[in-house]
């Protein structure tokens, strides 16, 4: 059995997400200040499942992608670069700073197996499902 981090406000984040993309982003911050929560897909096929997260202006370098006990975590920081070009900057909506998510994992993926790539800005994690051995009907003869 996998113990789930409780986070009180998901079903308050989750219907603002329904109601307004606005809404969905804006709650991606944290309470502490600088640290934000990138925004995730998952999918699954019959041979995997595929983690898409969104981190814009984060290099590779940046990102640390850890496994234990069931629960595959995503950290890192993204570094906010100052240009000076003599312009003024009007309102920033970007979050900068450090960054971290996890998800549990069902039992049976293959945790030697899991691989991350990133480009354009996304970082794909790819965790095979371990094979699952077929059940065989056997007839039973009753005597």
């Amino acid at each position: 059995m996998n113990i789930t981090r409780w986070e009180p406000f998901r079903e308050v984040e989750e219907m603002f997400r329904q109601y307004s993309p606005f809404f969905g982003r804006a709650m991606r911050r944290n309470a502490n200040d600088g640290d934000w929560t990138p925004v995730a897909d998952i999918t699954e096929t019959d041979k995997e499942y595929v983690i898409k997260a969104e981190l814009p202006e984060v290099k590779k370098e940046d990102v640390k992608i850890t496994l234990e006990n069931g629960v595959i975590t995503l950290s890192g920081e993204r570094r906010q670069q100052k240009e000076e070009k003599g312009e003024n900057e009007i309102r920033i909506e970007s979050y900068y700073g450090t960054f971290s998510r996890s998800f549990s994992l069902p039992e049976n993926v293959d945790p030697k197996s899991v691989r991350a790539e990133s480009k354009d800005g996304v970082v794909r994690i790819r965790i095979p499902k371990m094979p699952t051995a077929t059940a065989k009907a056997v007839a039973i003869e009753v005597k």
